[in-house]
């Protein structure tokens, strides 16, 4: 029987770069468990979230939200 994949619960993301230098934001989520997972890091002057956008969803959901925000902005 397949296990039921784990909700995300909370959403961190990581400061916006001030310097050409610096990181780019990360989304770190904490799952139902409690485990705590960086999924992915974005460009900012190409997609944005919130953290609220995160919450209920799952690990491939929240990937295919990243994917779903890439090809928008390609498209336009």
């Amino acid at each position: 029987m397949a296990k039921k994949p784990l909700l995300i619960k909370a959403c961190e993301i990581t400061a916006m770069p001030r310097t050409f230098t610096d990181p780019m934001p990360k989304v770190i989520v904490t799952f139902e468990d409690d485990t705590v997972k960086e999924l992915f890091s974005y460009y900012p002057d190409e997609i944005s979230f919130r953290s609220n956008e995160f919450v209920g969803l799952t690990e491939d959901q929240a990937r295919n939200l990243r994917t779903q925000r890439d090809k928008q902005y390609l498209q336009s």
